[in-house]
């Protein structure tokens, strides 16, 4: 690219081109996983969806690296394009709620709690995350699950259509309906389609009072507290979501001094039904007695979309490795209870996210984020200070953690949570047997494969088996 390329593609635009001396471009490429190091060439931050046009066809015609930042969330970095361009869609963060239709729609630079805050306004929700900082673009199309999902489904369960830019520089909308291919593929393929603009998702009753928070209790119970959320999980109503954190206690505001530090088991709380009900939901919670942490009450939905926004700070390292599961047996607890015990990093903590219910009523192939088998996320979740110098201990103990967790897996896992060193044969595994459709769809709206710095999922070519050779490419072929 000269200097008169780029200013030729500038005078394109409404929104700014940044390079890496320009004010604002540090603020522009820097990332929530700060173990991630990258920088493009240039960001592009596009005020309307003419200029990501723009950009695509730049982007395109110099076949430069594309990638499409929204929250910068992601933990394997892939809102950043090393050396190319990435289009940073922060200035895009309109919501539009139609109260009466039940829709909102959001543009992609949105985070999670833009459109909770908007639709909160209505008693409405969808099902988002469970950390308000994170962009619902990279949470969208990777499928998506939070603390609704048992109820309504994955996000893109709950999506009824997009406008995307597709690799031509075409604008187009996607539903059901319409492009119904592409509107398969968009729900749970990432960024691999094109570039979402804005999203239409449907609208449930929510709030803007639930009953939920954190709660606590020492783990020399943890026997006794891993029992109670097994029987509690199997029996739950879909209204009440529980994740079970195994960890050392953060020295947090809310957290007794003289246990930080200290092995904990805690849960997670979103009880969104009938208030009249909570007791009776909460009450197998209740019965373990004497936690020493107990925030569960009647407060904001928006409050409990935002309570894990304090442990995840954006800038500090982070190293997952998850998996599916179907079912939390006796072994896989007693699995989960020594590797907390064995874990060497201060911040780490074994997960367990409930998720089953309504994603599991709908057939595997509604939309191709498939995995309608799943009941928990499972998982070893590393996070330490930039400064500790034993990231590579720390990321070696995640590893060898997901070890163990593997054959307890469905088979597949959440293209979100994938870390930067996961190979093609993982991506494969996300989509299981809608990934052979999966490749044809993408080799007709993306047959050059200029969306590829992302989980990347290649086009089928002419005469080629649909599934390739997944494993012998790497991520930017």
């Amino acid at each position: 690219m000269s200097d008169e390329d780029i200013d030729a593609f500038a005078q394109q635009l409404r929104g700014s081109v940044l390079a890496p001396e320009d004010e604002g471009f540090e603020d522009a490429t820097r990332l929530w996983n700060g173990l991630v190091e990258k920088s493009p060439a240039l960001v592009v931050q596009p005020t309307g969806t003419a200029d990501v046009v723009a950009a695509v066809d730049f982007a395109r015609e110099r076949n430069l690296l594309v990638s499409v930042r929204g929250g910068g969330h992601n933990i394997a970095g892939t809102a950043i394009a090393d050396g190319g361009l990435t289009i940073d869609m922060s200035r895009l963060r309109g919501v539009v709620v139609d109260p009466e239709a039940r829709t909102a729609t959001a543009q992609s630079g949105c985070l999670l709690g833009d459109i909770d805050r908007e639709t909160q306004l209505h008693g409405l929700a969808t099902p988002l995350g469970f950390v308000s900082e994170t962009g619902i673009a990279g949470l969208t199309l990777g499928g998506g699950f939070g603390y609704l999902t048992r109820r309504f489904g994955w996000t893109v369960d709950n999506l009824d259509s997009v406008e995307i830019v597709t690799a031509d520089g075409a604008v187009l909308r996607a539903s059901r309906d319409r492009h119904p291919d592409l509107f398969w593929a968009v729900r749970g393929a990432g960024a691999n389609l094109g570039v979402v603009t804005s999203f239409t998702y449907r609208l449930h009753e929510v709030g803007p009072t639930v009953y939920g928070g954190l709660i606590a209790w020492p783990f020399d119970r943890a026997d006794e507290v891993t029992a109670a959320y097994q029987r509690l999980t199997a029996e739950a109503p879909r209204e009440l979501t529980v994740f079970l954190l195994l960890r050392r206690a953060p020295a947090a505001p809310f957290v007794p001094p003289e246990w930080h530090g200290k092995h904990i088991c805690a849960m997670a709380v979103c009880y969104s039904g009938d208030p009249a009900d909570a007791d009776e939901a909460l009450a197998p919670i209740r019965a373990l007695g004497e936690p020493i942490i107990d925030l569960l009450k009647a407060q904001p939905y928006t409050q409990i979309q935002s309570y894990l926004d304090a442990t995840q700070p954006k800038g500090n390292h982070y190293y997952w490795k998850t998996e599916f599961a179907s079912e939390l047996s006796d072994d896989l607890i007693s699995t989960m209870e020594r590797l907390t015990l064995d874990c060497p990093i201060p911040g780490a903590q074994v997960v367990v996210a409930h998720i089953g219910g309504a994603l599991n009523d709908r057939d595997a192939d509604d939309g191709v984020v498939g995995n309608r088998d799943a009941t928990f996320v499972i998982g070893a979740a590393g996070m330490w200070e930039p400064d500790e110098v034993e990231g590579a201990v720390f990321r070696q103990w995640v590893r060898d953690a997901w070890t163990e967790f593997r054959p307890y897996s469905t088979g597949g896992n959440y293209i979100n949570f994938q870390t930067m060193d996961e190979d093609e044969a993982r991506v494969q595994a996300t989509y299981g047997a809608n990934f052979d459709r999966l490749r044809e769809v993408k080799a007709r709206y993306d047959p050059e494969n200029v969306f590829r710095s992302n989980r990347n999922v290649r086009p089928s070519l002419p005469g080629e088996d649909a599934a390739g050779d997944a494993a012998g490419h790497s991520e930017h072929a």
